[in-house]
């Protein structure tokens, strides 16, 4: 049985199977997450992530990110300095961000990899639709925190699972670049392992403050 990529528990078991791929959920940590045997390769990822059509002017695209700008607009003071972590190929998060009064860095392994933005810290570190990617979470979230700063927000947006009958229906599983997907109890395991603070804002928010 494979091991869990995000807590690296080796308590792992069989949770769901469609057509195309076998899905694993952690006992620790209760990830659930793809078998990495049939993850895709890097470059049919990359062609995936090129068919997205994200425009910072699409007021659709807008109102969806607002859900994330407006609750850390509320919560970090203003001029803060963020990172707006896998961006993608149009960013608009961080446009949205900077038109608010805050200086935005930008960084995407494929879009934007300018790894000198990831040696300093920020007042806030937001990734939407992001984790539900990550093929090495756990050294990803290590990353997230240690590019907050004490006091700092971490700011996540992905679909949750609820349980394996929802799962079985659930979109959200079917985008063959969704590999790993989490669930309020994963981010409650991380929060007390890391000592942060956990608020849920709606349905698909996630939002965590690092210890000052």
């Amino acid at each position: 049985m494979h091991h869990c990529p995000l807590c690296q528990s080796n308590h792992t078991h069989h949770y769901f199977e469609d057509k195309h791929r076998q899905y694993l959920e952690c006992s620790n940590c209760a990830l659930v997450f793809v078998n990495p045997e049939q993850r895709l390769d890097a470059k049919a990822e990359k062609a995936h992530y090129d068919l997205h059509e994200n425009n910072p002017n699409d007021l659709g695209y807008r109102r969806f990110l607002s859900r994330m700008a407006d609750p850390i607009c509320q919560r970090v003071a203003p001029q803060s300095h963020g990172l707006d972590f896998g961006c993608g190929p149009g960013p608009t998060l961080s446009i949205m961000l900077e038109e608010l009064g805050h200086t935005m860095k930008l960084y995407d392994i494929y879009y934007h990899p300018q790894r000198s933005v990831l040696e300093q810290q920020y007042d806030f570190v937001t990734a939407t639709e992001v984790i539900e990617h990550l093929y090495e979470p756990a050294q990803v979230w290590q990353q997230w925190l240690n590019l907050v700063k004490p006091g700092g927000w971490l700011g996540v947006m992905t679909k949750m699972v609820i349980d394996v009958e929802a799962f079985a229906h659930w979109h959200y599983k079917n985008d063959l670049t969704h590999v790993i997907f989490f669930s309020q109890a994963t981010f409650e395991y991380l929060a007390e392992r890391d000592k942060l603070e956990l608020e849920f804002v709606g349905n698909d928010v996630i939002l965590l403050r690092k210890a000052q």
